[in-house]
């Protein structure tokens, strides 16, 4: 029997908002002790019979042999959004599925014949995008994750582990340098904004002249340097990101180090204004017998609610890969 989505959601939001209050956690946290609970038989002291049957119902439900790990990370998902909503901390926010699919999909485009590869997510959050992408693709996929933050990691743990999904995790500001062989693909939701360690900053080609750096101009180079020769690179960028000041050095940076493959700008409509829309970017690691695309694919990625205009773009994708062979 599939798993129902919204059975579970409603089942593990009450779970979650019932350890909220027996315990005096924000929502974010009590999910941690939630997804626990579903794993071990760690006691909770929960507040009746209600909640009791919700944990023992979840227990059933994820861990029948029917369940695929994809719908269980989107029961996790829909509590991480509505945790994030309340959140007021700015990077607690879930990189949209429709992002995912077109990551996992690029993915499966870029390497057809790949059986197993190594994955990076130098910003991995709660670890949504990069679980939904190794859910995706066909490859057995090795996982990495890298998240400075105590209560995202703990819950990219615990869905990975629910998942049954093979992800180790760095727990550290991602610009400083990790024990880890550079892996053969990188995927990535760009922090955006300003990196306050200057001195960290200044160990990197893309620091600024004066100031602090951008973070998300160090993220992009932190993960070339992550990225095997010839491996490749799907970040979520801001649609400023090559119009911004400092953006010369980027864009010089990324001719000597890099081939832009793609360029795909989501559908306004996701974001709540202009200046927070978003990119999907792909890249090329340089190697030894790389080569620049005969020509980059631009293109405007329609409302994914459109099923005819995702398919027409869907075919320009595909027809772009028969051109670039």
């Amino acid at each position: 029997m599939t798993l129902d989505i919204e059975k579970a959601f409603l089942e593990l939001d009450q779970l979650t908002s019932a350890i909220e209050e027996t315990e005096n956690e924000p929502y974010l946290e009590s999910l941690i002790f939630a997804l626990r609970a579903i794993q071990t038989e760690e006691a909770l002291d929960l507040p009746n019979k209600k909640t009791a049957e919700n944990l023992a119902s979840l227990k059933k439900s994820f861990f029948d042999e029917d369940t695929t790990s994809e719908s269980i990370r989107k029961v996790i998902q829909l509590s991480l959004i509505k945790g994030m909503k309340g959140s007021t901390q700015h990077q607690h926010l879930v990189t949209p599925d429709s992002v995912a699919m077109f990551m996992g999909y690029f993915i499966q485009k870029l390497m057809p014949d790949t059986k197993q590869f190594r994955l990076f997510d130098p910003a991995s959050g709660a670890a949504n995008l990069l679980t939904a992408v190794i859910n995706q693709v066909e490859a057995n996929v090795t996982g990495y994750g890298s998240e400075i933050d105590p209560t995202l990691i703990q819950l990219a743990v615990e869905s990975a582990n629910l998942q049954k999904v093979e992800v180790e995790y760095f727990h550290q500001d991602s610009l400083t340098p990790f024990l880890l062989e550079p892996v053969d693909t990188i995927v990535a939701d760009l922090p955006v904004g300003y990196y306050p360690n200057d001195e960290q900053a200044s160990k990197f080609e893309l620091n600024a002249d004066e100031g602090h750096a951008y973070s998300h101009h160090l993220f992009i180079e932190q993960s070339m340097m992550y990225t095997k020769d010839a491996g490749y690179l799907l970040f979520l960028i801001p649609n400023f990101l090559f119009t911004s000041d400092q953006s010369d050095n980027l864009q010089k940076y990324l001719r000597n180090n890099a081939h832009i493959l793609a360029l795909l700008q989501l559908p306004l409509s996701m974001f709540s204004s202009e200046q927070h829309a978003k990119s999907i970017l792909v890249l090329q690691k340089h190697g030894k017998e790389t080569k620049p695309p005969k020509q980059t694919l631009m293109a405007q990625l329609p409302s994914f609610k459109d099923v005819h205009a995702t398919h027409n773009i869907l075919k320009k994708i595909d027809d772009w890969f028969k051109t670039e062979k």
